[in-house]
């Protein structure tokens, strides 16, 4: 039996549907069902419901076999002892500097000032700007981050961003963007050598329906730029 470790919201509603294009179904309804651990139509996979950053943590410590995890909670967590055989193209967003419309941040940087940054990714921002070579004060927020620059708590914020309509409702604005986010199938390395067979084409089935989605997209994405105008 190998334990595959989700978290609910968008990355459990964007990996049931490459779940089922890799042949696996779940038994339960997980939006309906109180269980936390869930079979599958595979006789040797279940699925384990948890916090999104815990998934890491139930995967580095033999909780479970498997998780998906977003890239930003993985680089949080630090991911030790942790495989990543792929990346499944899913939850995509990014991760950027954010600061208010007012607020010169390029002029600050290249000035050396010390900017105040309000963030839950302290591991991610504190090695993008060390890399920099830009000091800033760190304040750990856990929520509601664009809040902070309006309050004069933080000059700037590091933060997830999607569409950027949060940002632009509060008249911050991207300055910077740190990295590209997606989430990714993470293994425990030691199930990876006690269980290896089963985990392999779990791995090699969702590799597969992630080739195929990603054919798909690029197809469609194709006909709409070569499709006449009416």
């Amino acid at each position: 039996m190998i334990t595959l470790a989700l978290s609910k919201g968008r990355i459990l509603d964007e990996t049931l549907p490459l779940l089922a294009a890799a042949g696996v179904d779940l038994a339960d309804d997980p939006e309906t069902s109180r269980k936390l651990i869930i079979e599958t139509c595979r006789e040797d996979l279940r699925i384990v419901l948890v916090r999104a950053s815990d998934v890491p943590t139930y995967v580095q410590h033999g909780g479970a076999d498997l998780g998906v995890v977003g890239l930003d909670t993985l680089l949080e967590h630090g991911g030790e002892g942790l495989y990543r055989p792929l990346d499944l193209r899913l939850a995509r967003c990014r991760m950027s500097v954010a600061a208010p419309l007012d607020f010169d941040y390029a002029t600050a940087v290249k000035q050396g000032s010390r900017i105040r940054v309000a963030t839950k990714f302290t591991r991610i921002a504190r090695d993008h700007f060390a890399d920099k070579g830009v000091h800033v004060d760190l304040i750990k927020l856990y929520g509601s981050m664009e809040l902070a620059p309006l309050t004069g708590l933080a000059d700037a914020i590091v933060d997830l961003v999607a569409s950027g309509n949060t940002l632009k409702a509060n008249a911050l604005a991207e300055v910077e963007e740190i990295m590209q986010i997606s989430a990714r199938l993470v293994v425990n390395k030691a199930a990876l050598k006690l269980k290896r067979e089963p985990i392999r084409r779990l791995v090699d089935a969702l590799a597969h329906a992630v080739a195929e989605s990603s054919a798909a997209t690029a197809a469609a994405d194709s006909a709409l730029r070569h499709r006449p105008c009416a």
